[in-house]
């Protein structure tokens, strides 16, 4: 059963005895000051890792403050806007049973793998998304991994922690470190060598393919088209390929131009860079942050699905099978968490909910028009 799928019974709740839901609660001024606190705490530990981690900023390059602002501004803005979402009733009830069951000892007992293999399928490959579409499922994947090395490399280099010395002074020997500590050693002309300092390159061509295919969509496919809007589904898609396409036109300069409109690109490709830092926490970047939240869901229902002793609940109009008991449980209590004082629709199936919605539309809507 889709936990979308109580959704179906909105307008059909007067057969079942039920009045119209309640808006829920807006967060409070306490949620505000205690993810506020979060927020701060978490920029604060930031500050420290980065001076402690390059060496007492001996590490430091001056001219990434701008980017080392804007992470610091990122963790401030998604720790709050993740205190403030686990407040709402609906997302603290499927936080709290995610950790629950993802630190159940009985659960790590009788499914050891469950956890990391529902974390590498749902998370690193998103099956989920190759059911709805296979051209979807791999442009998400190019994006979602380009975005990845992206990030893997910008940050640790943002801060100070990679640097990466020449071996001597004359060879192409150079060292990788690691909070000034060594961890490998490489040859600039060898392949691995070649794709340590392209590894950005190599990020910006899977986020263009991903994010191309992705823009093109919303410029053709009607399903995509219909209820689009220019900040939330489209503004993500050109910062991604802003940043792609101005980190490799530098790379380009470099090479071809002999660093010719170096400086203005590095500018431009800063600030697509700060922007899209500073716009994370508050646009559709944020799922990237809700997206892990989850797996611990995921968890809940596969562990309340396995074994013979698993209570499957019924559909109360047609009996066929919905989902086990404690699934539709939890589900009701969120619903009564959010006011939605219509929670034993989560007891039909989806296909017995549009019958009843469309006989309490022809009793209760049509019946005016006769």
């Amino acid at each position: 059963m889709d936990p979308t799928t109580p959704t179906d019974a909105l307008g059909a709740d007067e057969t079942l005895g039920a009045g119209p839901p309640e808006a829920p609660p807006t967060p409070g001024r306490s949620v505000a000051t205690r993810a506020s606190l979060c927020a701060a705490g978490v920029a604060a530990l930031l500050l420290v890792a980065i001076v402690l981690g390059s060496r007492g900023l001996r590490d430091f390059d001056s001219a990434l403050v701008p980017y080392t602002v804007a992470t610091v501004f990122l963790a401030f803005g998604v720790t709050y806007r993740y205190v403030v979402w686990i407040s709402a009733p609906g997302a603290r009830r499927l936080f709290r049973q995610g950790w629950r069951t993802a630190l159940s000892w009985q659960n790590l007992r009788s499914t050891p793998t469950a956890l990391p293999r529902l974390a590498v399928t749902y998370l690193g490959f998103q099956k989920f998304l190759g059911a709805r579409s296979h051209a979807r499922w791999a442009a998400h994947q190019l994006m979602f991994w380009g975005c990845l090395l992206a990030a893997a490399i910008t940050f640790p280099l943002t801060w100070g922690w990679f640097t990466f010395t020449a071996s001597s002074a004359t060879g192409p020997g150079y060292a990788m470190r690691i909070w000034g500590f060594k961890v490998l050693g490489f040859d600039s002309g060898s392949f691995f060598g070649w794709a340590m300092y392209h590894g950005l390159d190599l990020a910006a061509v899977l986020v263009i393919a991903g994010a191309g295919y992705f823009l093109w969509r919303r410029t053709r496919d009607r399903e995509a088209i219909t209820g689009q809007r220019f900040g939330y589904d489209f503004l993500p898609l050109l910062a991604l390929i802003t940043i792609s396409v101005t980190g490799l036109l530098l790379t380009f300069s470099t090479v071809a131009l002999h660093g010719g409109g170096y400086e203005f690109l590095a500018l431009l490709h800063m600030a697509s860079v700060v922007f899209t830092l500073v716009y994370l926490p508050f646009g559709k970047f944020f799922h990237i942050v809700q997206r892990p939240a989850a797996v611990g869901m995921q968890l809940f229902k596969y562990v309340s699905r396995r074994g013979p002793e698993a209570e499957v609940r019924v559909c109360r109009r047609c009996s066929e099978p919905i989902d086990t008991a404690a699934y539709v449980d939890n589900l009701r209590a969120t619903m009564r968490d959010l006011r939605l004082d219509f929670d034993e629709w989560a007891e039909y199936c989806p296909r017995c909910k549009r019958a009843l919605r469309g006989s309490a539309y022809l009793s209760q809507v049509k019946r005016g028009f006769k």
